[in-house]
């Protein structure tokens, strides 16, 4: 999907703010907390509810923008030790295990939504604007970065090429069929030192 222009309109003729930040660029731990706390104090049940649910799906799940918005509340299943699995629609199809912080978030949303939409649930038309008009509607704080669901995905992603994770486990959970789309997050990966790299060569059987 291409990026909106300047002409780009919400609904209501209204343009969609463009962002200056790097959409691939990961958000950092302080941007993470930021955003979380920028969501809960929203002024409008509809919106903090709204916004801490894209968090959810983009930093806990993965998921982009077309993926968020034909989910539906059965699309959650909460399992006995409390986590979640969500299954994703479309073209990318898969079950995704959402990440400990953000499993109560897409709970309650699941059963506020019950068989509706999981993300607004109240709108009934869903198209591309969907995701990003709630955005718009948020009241901004200059302090905390832009919400990119853009940025989010990558945050998710970036987060599990740092730790011991398995390459077709994170192919699949991220809905991919190559590693291609991972080389432009080669940038914002943790290094390490010579010591570390040693020790983990050495020991690899």
């Amino acid at each position: 999907m291409s990026a909106p222009n300047s002409t780009s309109e919400l609904p209501g003729g209204r343009p969609v703010p463009l962002s200056a930040s790097d959409p691939s660029q990961p958000y950092g731990s302080n941007d993470k907390a930021g955003l979380w706390g920028w969501s809960g104090g929203q002024p409008t049940a509809e919106l903090r509810r709204g916004l801490r649910l894209l968090l959810a799906l983009g930093l806990g799940c993965g998921l982009d923008t077309t993926e968020i918005i034909p989910l539906r509340g059965p699309d959650v299943r909460v399992l006995k030790d409390g986590s979640c699995v969500l299954a994703v629609r479309g073209n990318r199809s898969r079950l995704i295990v959402c990440s400990r912080p953000y499993e109560r978030t897409l709970a309650e949303a699941s059963r506020h939504a019950e068989t509706g939409y999981l993300f607004r649930p109240a709108s009934f038309a869903r198209g591309p604007n969907t995701v990003t008009d709630l955005v718009y509607r948020a009241a901004p704080d200059p302090r905390v970065p832009r919400l990119v669901m853009g940025r989010c995905r990558a945050t998710w992603l970036a987060e599990r090429m740092n730790v011991p994770i398995s390459l077709p486990v994170l192919l699949a959970a991220a809905g991919l069929d190559s590693l291609h789309a991972l080389s432009r997050l080669l940038p914002y990966l943790k290094g390490a030192s010579a010591e570390q790299a040693h020790t983990t060569l050495r020991e690899m059987p």
